[in-house]
């Protein structure tokens, strides 16, 4: 079982230019994987999204990729037209000055707007494709390694809870037995006081009965029992159960809701708060389960 929350750093170099990644992730009820990258390597974004895909079911995942380069990304590019144009309208002003036209410098036609222009040099992305799996690869496996180390803890505490629901069922199903004839004694005892000595026993017994089986509360005991067996085996699943954990807490929800309105006694309605209350906290520790 893994969480759905961790950390992940990878990196790779080919001694010019290092690809370093890094992954976090946070509960999300579906898979959500955003990707920033450098926009050289915008045509490498699908590759790394279906990576991810392959490896988590669940969770926002954030991925920054950054590109460092040890030597330089500018390359400087002349246009000896220009530099052309700007020697010749040089010379005619020196020629109408009457000035000697060897003072027009090399350096002084290079030193013109434009004619010596820097640029980044373009990025072959998918050259670079294996660096940027390699350090993609090395942030997944310490994510993944991060996410299955808190889902062992998570899976620690939501087994120490489900020994909780299933001890506090056993306590509800003890305070209910007998139930029955507890109800048809306090029935009998407040009509005797309210009708003295005319009871029907016949009455007395439907009465009972009626109000006791609307106090029965075994088919839920029953249903719970089974969903925390299915809940143990999930927890000791190796596949991506939270949606399947999600789905078994909203049902021990309804049995233990409906619990708390037949109670008919008060020991069981504290077990119903008390259990409501760890359901609440194995809610909170679920969400975070891949």
């Amino acid at each position: 079982m893994n969480s759905m929350t961790g950390f992940g750093r990878g990196e790779a170099s080919n001694g010019t230019v290092t690809v370093v990644v890094e992954m976090k992730s946070v509960n999300n009820r579906y898979r959500d994987v955003q990707i920033r990258v450098p926009r050289s390597y915008n045509v490498v974004e699908s590759r790394i999204q279906k990576a991810l895909k392959d490896r988590f079911a669940r969770g926002r995942i954030d991925v920054f990729v950054r590109r460092e380069c040890s030597g330089s990304d500018q390359t400087v590019r002349a246009d000896p037209a220009l530099a052309e144009h700007y020697l010749k309208a040089a010379a005619e002003v020196s020629k109408r000055l009457a000035r000697d036209e060897d003072t027009i410098t090399t350096a002084w036609v290079l030193a013109q707007p434009g004619v010596l222009m820097a640029a980044e040099q373009e990025t072959d992305a998918l050259a670079e494709w294996g660096l940027v799996e390699t350090a993609l690869v090395g942030a997944a496996n310490e994510l993944e390694d991060m996410r299955r180390q808190e889902g062992k803890a998570l899976q620690r505490d939501l087994d120490k809870r489900l020994m909780e629901i299933q001890e506090l069922r056993s306590q509800v199903a003890s305070h209910a037995d007998g139930i029955v004839n507890r109800l048809h004694a306090r029935i009998e005892e407040r009509i005797t006081r309210l009708l003295s000595d005319r009871i029907d026993p016949i009455r007395l017994a439907q009465e009972a009965a009626l109000l006791a089986d609307k106090a029965d509360v075994a088919e839920e005991l029953a249903r719970i029992s089974s969903h925390c067996v299915q809940f143990a085996e999930s927890l000791a699943s190796s596949e991506p159960v939270g949606r399947k954990l999600d789905f078994l807490l909203q049902e021990l929800n309804r049995e233990i809701n409906t619990i708390g309105s037949k109670a008919a006694e008060t020991p069981v309605a504290k077990c119903v708060v008390e259990m409501k209350s760890v359901l609440e906290r194995m809610r909170e520790q679920a969400a975070n389960v891949e």
